[in-house]
């Protein structure tokens, strides 16, 4: 587990700053609901009258004065854009790294297999995002609690849930391009992040285009509908956790192949 505890151990300090940052921005947002409460219903009407801007984000779906229709909406964007942004760095860069940084010929010469050193860089990627989720799951409630307000747990629970699986298939998708990447790892999982999202909103304003909800994660993240249903919608899941393993895949096979620029 060396090269797992040593992933660990470089990425600990980016780590800490995206946990504390969203973790930060997230409880932010959930102690301001108290003092913007009363104002709710006031914006709920207005928000619910802007036609296509409220579809793009569900918000003629959820009622703004409560708790879980606030969270969702609110926090629900904070997981949804930070929490993505984390988790394709991360993978994008776990594999890059090595030619980018020039290491290759140090880590390689090592009597460690290339399929192993993909293995304890998935197991860095699935570690960090998983111990990431939790404690953005458990800030959030205690937040929830320190407000005085009741937790809606089954709401929230499936809300981090999505968010959570959201993370792994940008992660893993990320993490197999970056085997095939010697520079700009950084670039491509910022890209891939932002243009997933801009597909679900296009996807949610434009009915002719609503194949796309089941290509982009955030398509199974809609808060709206998790909220309305009480539970995901396991077939875009399902397609999710695909493309997930598809691009673990690609990892392995390209990156046991490949030529490795040392």
């Amino acid at each position: 587990m060396t090269v797992f505890l040593h992933e660990l151990r470089q990425g600990r300090k980016a780590f800490c700053i995206w946990t504390g940052a969203i973790g930060f921005f997230l409880a932010v947002c959930v102690f301001i609901f108290p003092e913007m409460k009363g104002e709710m219903d006031a914006l709920s009407d207005t928000f619910a009258s802007m036609g296509s801007f409220t579809a793009a984000f569900g918000m003629d779906r959820l009622n703004f004065g409560t708790l879980i229709g606030y969270y969702t909406i609110e926090c629900g964007n904070v997981l949804g854009l930070a929490g993505a942004f984390f988790a394709a760095l991360t993978g994008a860069g776990l594999l890059a790294k090595e030619e980018r940084g020039r290491t290759a010929d140090f880590l390689l010469t090592h009597p460690i297999s290339r399929r192993r050193v993909i293995s304890e860089k998935l197991l860095t990627l699935l570690t960090e995002i998983s111990v990431l989720n939790l404690v953005i799951f458990l800030l959030a409630l205690g937040s929830i609690a320190a407000i005085g307000e009741s937790i809606p747990f089954k709401d929230i629970a499936h809300l981090h849930l999505a968010y959570y699986l959201l993370q792994l298939e940008l992660g893993a998708i990320c993490f197999g391009l970056s085997a095939f990447l010697r520079r700009g790892s950084a670039g491509v999982g910022l890209g891939l992040a932002g243009l997933t999202y801009m597909m679900n909103i296009i996807a949610n304003i434009a009915p002719s285009v609503e194949f796309l909800k089941y290509i982009t994660p955030y398509a199974f993240c809609d808060g709206a509908s998790i909220v309305g249903e009480g539970k995901l919608d396991m077939i875009k899941v399902g397609i999710g956790l695909v493309l997930g393993a598809l691009g673990i895949a690609a990892a392995y096979w390209k990156y046991e192949n490949k030529d490795i620029n040392q």
